[in-house]
Order: C-alpha cells, then structure tokens, then sequence
C-alpha cells in the first residue's frame, strides 16, 4: 500500500461539501495521498480519519502539493480561498461551478500568479463520483499539457472529456447540457400536470414518458447537421408549418385541464415568429437564430 501511495500524484483538495468529500474519498480510495482544507474545519475529519492530510489554512494547503483541486461555492469562494496563497509552479484545476467569463478570468488570473490551470465541470452528482458504471464525468478545457499529465489522477473520481484549450469551453459544456436538461424537466413538468387531476397514475406514465424522450433524444445529432450545413430543410419529417398548426391542440388541452401553459408558450411563439420569417419548410433549428442575439 505504502509503495502505491508513493506512486500516485498528492492533491489537494480545497472545498469539502457534498461533491468535494465525493472527490477526496475517490481519491484515497485510489491511493492518492491527500491534503484537504475546508473553511469549516469540522468537515474533514471524517477524511482524516480515513487517511487524508488536513492543512490548518488554504495556504498550507496548497503549498503541500504541486497538484491543487478546487471545488468551492462558487467563482467568488475561489478568489476568496486562494488569496494570499503561494500559486507559482502550482497545477491548480477548478471544478467549481463558474461561467465561461468567470473561468476565462480565473485562467489569466492563475496564469498572473505563475501557475497553470485547467477548469472542469462536473457533470454527475455526488452519489455517481467513484462509481463509473454511474457514467458520470467532468468536462475540461484549457491547457492540454495539463490535462494530459493530470488525466489519470483526474479520471479516478469520474470520466474525463477535454473539450479545448480556451479555458471557457468546460463551463459552457456544462450550463449547455444543464439548460437541455432543465428544458426536458419543463416538459416532464407540464405533461404530469396535464394528468394531475385525471384517474391516471403518475407512475404508470413515467415509463411512457421516458420512453418517448429516449426516443426523440436522436434529433439532436440532426439538428446539429443542420447547423453545420446551414440547410434548415434537409431530411425534414415535420416541419414548421406543420407544427405551428399543432400547437392551438396543446394550448387548449392545457386550458381544459386546468394547467397553465407558461412552460410551452414562449416555444410556441418562437415557432410562430420563425413561421413568419418564412421558416415553414424548415424544422425547428431556425428557433435557435432566433435565440442568438
């Protein structure tokens, strides 16, 4: 044991909430020695007593280890826990929640300080860290070299996907998936609200329900043709023009049940405004032009 500890990269570890204490365990279940700080002390000691290293301040912290991983509150927490710390020759990757503009600022910001950086975002909930089967994983942008030399001590709590040298990219891989996510977690809203006052069991239409996102999941990869190619009508099924007749059905069965169509109307008016600029032929990928200011 005590020869495999030596062999793997030290981390520390700054920010020990539900996912940083994920991350630490995965670590030193992997054999990876430890150092953890937290700003509330009383949180690492269940790690200490599993093996882990906890410093007295960040500064320590980091100062123990080349390899330095942040997994704060947020982009403030951050700047907050790494002032006054030594950052020169440090590997420093944040996987704290940030946006692409916050991460960018932070890259240069580390970089002022002589340490080189990488940002992630996670995407896997605390449960899925250390459980591959879970497919949880971390989304990574900024310097490669980096990357590459910190990619197995990375992939031990959750997959790893690079996805560029600007250090932006990693965080807006996250909200673009998190916002899809929150944009079916809309629609699951409204169709269970749809059936809330009838005799039909909720769980007797989940398996529908999911069944049916799975089987429309595929759009994606056509509308990202779409995009790259420029031609909005290719290879379209239901087009706009179609659509836009449909959609006075939703709404009226969405006033009969009694639901409030808040969720669906600013799709619908997309589509309808997407219509008029002459869009009928087209699916619905000229909805995101509109978007895009």
């Amino acid at each position: 044991m005590a020869q495999n500890s030596v062999e793997k990269t030290p981390v520390t570890l700054l920010g020990l909430g539900a996912m940083g204490s994920a991350l630490a365990r995965t670590w030193l279940a992997a054999g990876h020695p430890l150092t953890v700080w937290n700003r509330t002390p009383a949180r690492a000691d269940a790690l200490a007593a599993e093996g882990a290293n906890v410093a007295d301040s960040a500064a320590e912290a980091v100062a123990a280890n080349k390899l330095v991983v942040t997994c704060l509150l947020d982009d403030a927490s951050v700047g907050e826990a790494l002032a006054g710390t030594d950052l020169a020759g440090r590997d420093l990757v944040n996987l704290t929640t940030s946006t692409p503009a916050q991460a960018r600022d932070r890259a240069a910001w580390a970089g002022d300080r002589g340490a080189r950086y990488l940002d992630g975002g996670i995407m896997a909930v605390p449960p899925m860290i250390g459980v591959p089967e879970a497919g949880g994983y971390v989304f990574y942008s900024g310097s490669r070299e980096l990357f590459e030399r910190h990619q197995d001590t990375l992939a031990a709590p959750a997959g790893t996907t690079y996805v560029g040298e600007d250090a932006g990219f990693a965080a807006l891989h996250d909200v673009a998936l998190l916002s899809a996510m929150y944009g079916m977690f809309a629609g699951t809203a409204h169709a269970f609200a749809l059936i809330r006052k009838e005799d039909i069991d909720p769980a007797a239409l989940a398996p529908l329900l999911a069944d049916w996102l799975i089987a429309m999941a595929p759009a994606v990869h056509q509308t990202a043709d779409h995009l790259r190619t420029g031609d909005y009508t290719k290879d379209v099924v239901s087009n706009l023009a179609m659509q836009v007749a449909g959609t006075p059905t939703f709404l009226s069965t969405a006033e009969q049940q009694g639901v409030s169509s808040e969720l669906l109307s600013p799709y619908f008016e997309l589509m309808r405004r997407r219509l008029a600029e002459g869009g009928g032929e087209e699916d619905l990928t000229g909805l995101i032009d509109l978007l895009v200011h």
